[in-house]
């Protein structure tokens, strides 16, 4: 998987270099252009699994389908799988006509030239572009450019705490600094049970974790000039730090050096593991069994002090955009699909279901998202997020670094030391495959 990550991480490059433009989707093997009436879609992974996803979706299409005539065929496509799927439809042409991408994909998507640029037109076609919240559009492509997708769904990181850990380990409240965290991973990490979960086989989750310890440290990962610096000493104490929560400070299972997306919301709800870093959860938790009152969410720790501005970021801004590609042969039925999706009902249904906020800001007034948990997602975003760096080869960043710290996962869980030098060593050769 990681071979087949870098590759395509490197056709993305050659494709850039290129000048790719009117490549991309709209012809699927599915035959979404059998006639203007079908849509071929492919959303991202949200919910609890595959499956969950499905039946949460299929009714909105339907709806969507009685309203207008147009059906979907949905396509619900794993986190691990999407950014290789999408960067061989921009290169091959074989894909869908409207997609979910990360929002950190957006830059580097926009370079391809594959995908719709939301002008005004476009934006007026969805009921305007000020229906949506401006830091959830600036994330949906480089500064200066049309947006090269709609945001769909907001989020942000949170400390999501157990609570009857908690009381068993006489622990009050949710740590507010690392210093705390790490004290109460110890508190927690016995018989059997594990303070925090991880996953290092996660390279979307590796990335966002470091950039935000990068950010506390000093560091950006990239200079002004979109240049990467990997090897700078605020980047190579973001990551020591966080794999010590493994190597050092013995607060997360080695085990989970292997894991992927949502083993840890799994372990978290099975009482194995006592805290957990994540974007939106709540319906993980509620789909294995947890009720509301057996968890909290609290804000992701911070060196010192209270999150806020500076060095004090405690999450990316994270979020999920939906693209259009610009070679659809149902340009009309996209935007109409991409205008029901962000309609303040769907945004409202389907940003509850998942735990996330909605982008549009008529539907994040609902008084649904104001519950505690979402409470602290939105405070977040609002005033402790910082976006990654909006550069053309940002998916090639995910990949390369969020594999150097796969690869110190693997060496902390066998027991391997893990000191600044060998972490500098990866971070070195993670910032020589950006120059390749």
């Amino acid at each position: 998987m990681r071979t087949t990550r870098a590759a395509a991480a490197v056709t993305l490059a050659i494709s850039i270099t290129a000048g790719v433009t009117g490549c991309g989707g709209g012809t699927s093997s599915g035959g979404s252009n059998d006639s203007p009436k079908t849509l071929t879609y492919w959303a991202s992974n949200q919910g609890a699994s595959i499956e969950a996803d499905k039946k949460i979706l299929t009714p909105e299409l339907k709806k969507f389908e009685k309203q207008t005539g147009i059906k979907v065929k949905l396509e619900v496509v794993p986190w691990a799988d999407l950014l290789n799927r999408i960067l061989a439809a921009t290169t091959s042409g074989q894909g869908p006509d409207v997609l979910n991408i990360g929002n950190t994909w957006s830059a580097s998507l926009q370079a391809t030239g594959a995908l719709l640029p939301w002008n005004k037109e476009n934006f007026d076609a969805i009921g305007g572009r000020d229906r949506f919240v401006d830091s959830a559009v600036a994330s949906a492509g480089a500064a200066g450019q049309d947006p090269a997708a709609v945001p769909l769904y907001s989020l942000a990181y949170a400390l999501y705490y157990n609570k009857k850990s908690f009381a068993e380990a006489g622990i009050e409240k949710p740590p507010a600094t690392w210093d705390e965290l790490v004290a109460d991973g110890k508190k927690l990490s016995k018989n059997g049970k594990w303070g925090l979960g991880a996953e290092g086989s996660n390279l979307s989750n590796n990335i966002h974790q470091t950039f935000v310890l990068g950010r506390q440290h000093g560091a950006d990962f990239f200079d002004a000039e979109g240049k990467p610096t990997f090897t700078s000493d605020g980047a190579v104490a973001a990551v020591k730090q966080y794999i010590d929560f493994m190597a050092k400070d013995k607060i997360i299972a080695p085990g989970n050096a292997e894991y992927a997306q949502n083993q840890s919301l799994t372990d978290f709800a099975k009482g194995k593991t006592a805290m957990v870093l994540w974007q939106a959860a709540a319906s993980t938790f509620a789909s294995q069994g947890m009720k509301p009152e057996d968890w909290g969410a609290a804000p992701v720790p911070v060196p010192s002090g209270a999150p806020g501005q500076g060095k004090n970021v405690n999450s990316m801004v994270a979020g999920i955009n939906m693209a259009v590609f610009k070679n659809t042969k149902n340009l009309d039925g996209a935007k109409k699909f991409v205008k029901f999706m962000t309609s303040d009902a769907e945004q409202k249904l389907l940003n509850k279901t998942y735990g996330s906020i909605p982008p549009v800001k008529a539907a994040q007034a609902d008084a649904a998202f104001s519950a505690p948990d979402l409470a602290v997602l939105r405070d977040t975003l609002a005033k402790s997020a910082a976006p990654l760096p909006q550069v053309p080869n940002e998916s090639q960043f995910e990949t390369a670094v969020g594999t150097a710290v796969k690869e110190l996962w693997a060496d902390a869980a066998a027991g391997r030391p893990v000191t600044t030098e060998s972490v500098k060593a990866r971070l070195e050769k993670a910032q020589q495959t950006m120059q390749q």
